[in-house]
């Protein structure tokens, strides 16, 4: 398969912290451009630790991360591939929400114009239209977490990156985010890595799933494949199986 259809290719990556745990153990993984993939683990299992070294914030001493090609560490057009939502939501309080998004896509190198059309262009998508002159502390959870994933839209990155999207959103809140999560991806056909603890939210959403475990993938497939190898009814049963074998 050609690099151009590889959206991340992770070869025997590890990182190991100070105080000895293996947040990435040899980790193999490959991601295929215009996927729907899911990232299915407990907390500490290596995910975030993964998306901070595919955006250059973690440095692995063992191992090579590629976007699209491009080594993650040393070459800088990965950079501008890639689109990350993190789990933890920062963002600037002084700025409008509308700042928010044209300041992202500047930075990314993109016109001034270029920027605010994009900008209107997500608020309307993301139905944050009548926030826009809004400073972020003052949206609400759900609407920080959908501007959080539009600004990383800004730049038009072919693979985007959502770490725990729904993390510590009400059910309500959860199924809407959803909503936008499959429109972003069957409308305009981007890749998707999708970490989460939640089995449902996979199950749901993607198209296939890699289950880690100590900085390990354990197993992958998309979710029927991996009830049929482990057993069971659901998703959840296999990776029930899966983690404790």
């Amino acid at each position: 398969m050609s690099s151009d259809r590889i959206a991340l290719h992770v070869d025997r990556l590890t990182k190991v912290y100070s105080d000895g745990t293996h947040a990435l153990d040899a980790l193999e993984l490959r991601i295929a451009a215009g996927a729907f993939f899911g990232l299915l683990g407990p907390n500490g299992a290596g995910k975030t630790t993964l998306i901070g070294a595919a955006s250059g914030l973690v440095r692995a001493p063992e191992g090579r991360i590629f976007v699209f090609g491009h080594d993650a560490v040393s070459d800088p057009r990965a950079r501008l591939l890639l689109g990350v939502a993190p789990q933890e939501i920062h963002l600037d309080r002084f700025l409008t929400t509308r700042e928010v998004l044209t300041y992202h896509g500047r930075y990314f190198g993109m016109t001034k114009r270029d920027a605010g059309e994009r900008a209107d262009e997500l608020l309307g998508v993301f139905d944050l239209g009548a926030k826009a002159k809004t400073k972020p502390n003052r949206l609400s959870g759900g609407m920080r977490r959908r501007l959080l994933i539009a600004r990383a839209l800004v730049h038009r990155p072919r693979l985007v990156v959502l770490d725990e999207p729904t993390a510590g959103v009400d059910l309500q809140l959860r199924h809407e985010l959803w909503l936008y999560l499959r429109r972003l991806h069957e409308e305009h056909g981007q890749t998707v890595l999708l970490t989460t603890h939640s089995i449902d939210e996979a199950e749901a959403l993607c198209e296939r799933v890699a289950f880690i475990l100590r900085g390990r993938i354990v197993a992958e497939g998309s979710p029927r494949e991996l009830v049929e190898q482990f057993g069971g009814e659901r998703l959840e049963d296999a990776y029930l199986e899966a983690v404790r074998a």
